[in-house]
């Protein structure tokens, strides 16, 4: 919402400055995004009315004027300007003057002419104006006036930033009853008698749709002239507000708009045929807009209809066919109340927006609208002329306000205040709020404009910012806090979140809705859970996993040239389930590429690899061991990719991206990852103490030779299945192939490590253990001692 300071002083002017107003709207909840002057600093301009114009002797493009600054002599000027002419009034910039950029203005030549100083267009100036030449004021404007006063030109522009459920403050009305509330500030706002009408026309109007269409005024205004100039200060005030002047009567409708946050539009009333009728959509209709887009309207659309067709969408735009031209004689106009369920979302639905979508849908008092269409036919007869015939209204279904309860207990326990009654019935006095007392509070009823407050919580709200929140002590609270249990089998997040960042990765948050596209590369989810409505075409779809918005943040960096990045996230996925409901379990997902280590001095960058991301997946289980088995999974290399099993279930998978993947997103190379279930990953064993032994330990090592289709892992559950209890360690430490191994054979070279925690093992003990693991390893996958 942008307006102006100067227009929103005339309803309200509290004794501030500019900034100060900026902090009071930001902090009651209005939050000013941006303050602008209304036009460039420059000074030493007045009025003048040109008396005397002839032609430049030596140049024949350039005139000489003679003008009237206030002075009582005449001040003989060069002009260039096109539109120059005996009686017009102008800017004029006399010696001494600084125009936008510093410039200063001193008598001087012009192809031998004397000049004393400079006639000015609104350029010059920094003031819009779509004049060719001069900028002509009007022909009461004083002479010898400043012209920053007159045109008053030293007006600060505001934008706010309005959040979706004040839409109240749509309107300079809206925004100086807040000021006033905030400051205690008279209101002045305008009176709006009722236009007496002079004609008995009417416009039958029927509403179809009752529960979308709450009020329906409309008014019959015969003999206009569509061609009236719109009054400079409603250009003005249209202009600094951001909505360029059209005509007379469609600039009367957006002025309601901005004035009182009323949407309003103007039929052509030659071009409806029969009466009106608020309907939702028939089969198969179209509509041409005003923007002249053609749209084919949703089933359930609401439009404003006559006896032949659609002819505007409602609270949204109106149709070309029914719209007011230069040739327009008769016009009806529309003040209405459309609930905003009929209205949200269909704006976005069919491409396009507008100021009175953007309202409607938020909210608009549903009272509102007689004044809206009462002020509206004052000033259209007064720019456009013409007669007015009576104010016709048919009613739907209105809004009801519920009575809201509100406890002085409740709001000082919340604010840490100690308000009494009576100041907190001041307040809601100040916002317009009807409150009457009861044993614990007030009953309260919101006006008709205020559709955000329903709740208890809405009321505190209210009397915080009124109060103002500066005003609140900032004491620090006093509580017993207890210390919430951890159970010993399970890793608080935090842990986790420090494993990963000790062993260099960085936590990343990304969106939960992502490209339908990802779902299907990363996930093979070809039946996402979709939303009913997106922020963005690209984030259609819930995430069934996190390695695509890992991706994403990794095509980011290298974008800006990181030459190493290892990133993690911690969030819900969502599942869509056979029977149409949505699980949305937790996981932990990291991403590596890149060197191994940074940069250093002491050893080659390595790459890093499958077996990097496995050694972050143990360490994050840690003390417990996973096993892992080969796999296939949609976003990683078919040979490169292994499930992550605990228990015999799967808990996750770790691999390298696929090289299709890889391709399609131009990635370098490519990343290894990892996704797993964070529940299992939370959960860890009990602690247990052990002995340290003060014995000596013994070593053998067995280098097995096996079928190549024989894994690690499975040699190592064989040993444990067999191995005794002075069998503390079993490592690989070697794989060999090549001379002296059968083809289609390798050689595993296993280091067993053999303790005893009360003596020291006799050969005996310690050959009986090693024959049991070569019994184990040759009974389940035929291995035999390497010679």
């Amino acid at each position: 919402m942008k307006f102006s300071e100067n227009w929103l002083r005339r309803w309200t002017s509290p004794a501030i400055d500019s900034d100060a107003l900026s902090h009071l709207l930001t902090m009651a909840g209005l939050e000013v995004e941006e303050t602008e002057a209304a036009a460039s600093a420059f000074s030493g301009v007045v009025i003048a009315e040109v008396k005397e114009v002839a032609k430049h002797e030596n140049a024949d493009r350039l005139r000489v004027t003679r003008v009237d600054v206030g002075t009582g002599e005449l001040v003989q000027i060069v002009c260039g300007a096109p539109n120059v002419a005996v009686g017009l009034k102008v800017p004029c910039a006399l010696p001494g003057a600084v125009l936008p950029g510093d410039f200063k203005i001193k008598p001087t030549k012009m192809r031998g002419v004397e000049s004393g100083g400079m006639l000015c267009s609104g350029k010059e100036l920094g003031v819009p104006d779509d004049a060719d030449g001069l900028l002509v004021l009007p022909a009461d404007a004083p002479v010898g006036a400043d012209i920053r006063d007159y045109l008053e030109l030293d007006d600060t522009l505001f934008t706010l930033k309005i959040t979706p459920n004040r839409a109240d403050c749509l309107s300079i009305k809206g925004i100086a009853r807040e000021v006033a509330a905030l400051t205690g500030a008279p209101l002045s706002a305008e009176a709006i008698e009722p236009v007496a009408p002079t004609l008995d026309d009417t416009l039958p109007v029927k509403i179809a749709a009752p529960a979308a269409c709450g009020r329906y005024l409309g008014r019959v205004i015969r003999g206009v002239n569509p061609s009236a100039k719109t009054p400079d200060w409603m250009r003005q005030r249209l202009e600094r507000s951001g909505l360029r002047s059209i005509s007379a009567l469609v600039d009367v409708t957006n002025y309601i708009l901005l004035e009182l946050g009323q949407p309003m539009h103007a039929f052509d009333l030659a071009k409806i045929a029969g009466g009106i009728t608020v309907r939702m959509t028939g089969p198969d209709e179209k509509l041409v807009c005003l923007n002249e887009k053609e749209v084919e309207l949703a089933a359930d659309t609401l439009v404003i209809a006559d006896d032949s067709q659609a002819i505007g969408i409602a609270g949204i735009m109106g149709g070309l066919n029914s719209s007011v031209t230069d040739e327009t004689r008769d016009i009806f106009l529309e003040s209405a109340f459309f609930a905003p369920g009929a209205i949200a979302g269909r704006a976005r639905a069919l491409g396009f927006g507008s100021d009175s979508s953007y309202r409607f849908e938020r909210g608009v008092d549903f009272v509102l609208a007689r004044d809206a269409i009462e002020r509206a036919t004052r000033l259209v007869l007064d720019i456009a002329g013409g007669e007015a015939g009576p104010v016709t209204e048919t009613l739907g279904q209105l809004p009801e306000r519920a009575t809201v309860k509100v406890r002085t207990s409740r709001v000082n326990k919340v604010l840490g205040l100690e308000l009494k009654n009576e100041e907190i019935a001041a307040i809601f006095a100040r916002l317009g709020f009807e409150a009457s007392a009861n044993v614990d509070g007030f009953d309260v009823a919101a006006p008709s404009f205020r559709f955000d407050v329903e709740i208890e919580e809405d009321l505190i709200e209210e009397i915080a910012r009124v109060f103002g929140y500066d005003a609140i002590p900032a004491d620090a609270p006093r509580s017993r806090v207890a210390m919430l249990p951890l159970p010993e089998a399970r890793q608080p997040r935090e842990l986790i979140r420090r494993k990963l960042a000790a062993r260099d990765f960085q936590e990343v948050i990304t969106y939960a809705f992502v490209e339908e596209k990802w779902e299907a590369d990363f996930a093979g989810n070809a039946n996402p859970v979709k939303l009913i409505n997106p922020i963005a075409s690209q984030m259609s779809v819930m995430r069934s996993s996190l390695i695509g918005g890992l991706v994403d943040v990794l095509v980011g960096n290298l974008n800006r040239k990181q030459p190493r990045v290892r990133v993690f996230e911690l969030a819900r996925v969502f599942l869509k389930q056979n029977d149409g409901s949505v699980e949305q379990p937790e996981r932990i997902a990291g991403l590596a590429w890149g060197p191994r280590q940074p940069e250093q001095w002491a050893g080659k960058a390595e790459r890093v690899d499958f077996f990097d991301a496995k050694g972050d997946v143990e360490a994050l289980l840690y003390p417990r061991v996973a096993s892992y088995a080969r796999a296939e999974h949609p976003a990683f290399h078919p040979g490169r990719c292994a499930r992550v099993l605990l228990d015999g279930k799967v808990v996750g998978f770790v691999g390298e991206l696929h090289p299709r993947w890889v391709q399609a997103y131009d990635l370098p190379n490519a990343p290894v990852l990892f996704e797993l279930d964070l529940d299992v990953v939370l959960e860890t064993e009990r602690l247990r103490a052990r002995p340290v032994s003060k014995f000596q330990a013994a070593r053998r090592d067995l280098a097995l030779v096996v079928d190549e289709a024989v894994t690690v892992a499975a040699m190592q559950a064989s040993f444990q299945r067999v191995a005794a209890a002075i069998v503390v360690d079993i490592a690989l430490f070697d794989v060999y192939r090549g001379k002296g191994v059968p083809e289609g054979k390798k050689s595993l070279a296993f280091g067993v490590k053999l303790q005893d925690a009360a003596k020291t093992l006799t050969d005996e003990e310690v050959d009986a253990a090693i024959a049991a693991l070569l019994e184990a390893v040759e009974a389940d996958h035929g291995a035999t001692l390497r010679l």
